[in-house]
């Protein structure tokens, strides 16, 4: 068969496929490095058995079951990313004392809504579920097989059988796996009312922005729920109701003229990439995902990691913010 031909009937097969399989590869492993590893290896265990590709199953199918073999193989050498609540309990008193960064902890990290496919406001709210922070992070809890069988079922849904033949497993078994992930993750999945818009999201946004730059506790309280929580990977202490959370960033985190936020999205929830000013330059900081619930703000979750910034940069800009960061 001529070259040439394969190489553009693959690309054509399967562009179209790579950010779900992405968002699949990132639902099972938690970070987007590791992600776009993963995708990268499925693409070329693909590419290399393209020819032998016969058409039984859907080219969908068929690059979900290679992806979920990387990620399964990956992931029996490799420790679970968790978030701080999913390590220890948290403060409700901001005078403690807060414990160093633990950089050598693999953290969870979040995806830019771009590279998950959930960047579109047409995009169901169910879909933009399964790859929220709490989803995410509860999945890594699970055995790994468990992870998968309830994203391929649950998120991507391929039939028991499909399942049971992607894993070389029967499909009593995937039913089995099915059941033990649905009955640990049932606590973590977000309730209805948590997945509908806010109708004035976006100001409930720019509010936060120009309260935190503003450095102003005061216009903070009144967009915060009253059981906010606070958590900032690397640092395993973490904050839970409004008292704690305002006390502590008014205490350790705000400052006039400290900080620079641009909205963006991440995990199909409203997100900022902050930056840091200096007395010479605005240097890369982290990434804040926030959680929205009855019109206040849930949770923020602060990535205080430099190298994720230019994940959520325009194209034209991530190669200078890496090289800053």
């Amino acid at each position: 068969m001529n070259r040439a031909r394969v190489t553009g009937d693959f690309e054509a097969l399967t562009a179209p496929w790579r950010r779900e399989v992405f968002a699949h590869c990132y639902r099972l492993v938690g970070a987007t490095a590791d992600a776009e590893d993963l995708v990268q290896e499925t693409y070329l265990r693909a590419w290399r058995g393209f020819e032998r590709f016969e058409g039984r199953a859907s080219v969908r199918r068929w690059l979900h079951a290679i992806a979920t073999t990387v990620c399964l193989s990956a992931l029996e050498t490799r420790p679970r990313r968790p978030l701080p609540s999913g390590l220890a309990a948290p403060f409700d008193d901001h005078r403690v004392a807060v414990a160093e960064p633990r950089e050598s902890v693999p953290w969870l990290q979040p995806a830019p809504d771009r590279a998950l496919g959930v960047d579109d406001p047409a995009t169901v709210a169910a879909t933009r579920a399964t790859v929220r922070l709490a989803i995410v992070a509860a999945l890594q809890l699970l055995p790994a097989r468990q992870r998968a069988v309830l994203t391929l079922r649950d998120v991507l849904a391929f039939t028991t059988a499909e399942v049971a033949a992607m894993l070389e497993t029967t499909p009593d078994a995937v039913d089995a796996l099915l059941r033990r992930a649905r009955r640990h993750l049932a606590d973590a999945a977000p309730v209805p009312d948590d997945l509908v818009e806010p109708p004035d999201r976006r100001t409930l946004l720019d509010d936060y922005v120009e309260a935190f730059t503003r450095a102003d506790p005061d216009a903070l309280v009144a967009l915060l729920r009253a059981d906010v929580e606070l958590e900032m990977p690397p640092i395993p202490s973490w904050f839970s109701g409004r008292d704690a959370v305002v006390g502590f960033l008014a205490a350790r985190v705000l400052g006039r003229g400290r900080w620079t936020m641009r909205p963006t999205g991440a995990n199909g929830q409203p997100a900022l990439v902050v930056h840091r000013r200096t007395a010479d330059a605005e240097l890369p900081y982290g990434v804040q995902v926030l959680t929205l619930a009855g019109g206040r703000i849930a949770r923020i979750t602060s990535f205080n990691d430099p190298s994720l910034v230019g994940l959520f940069a325009p194209d034209d800009q991530a190669d200078a913010i890496r090289a800053r960061a």
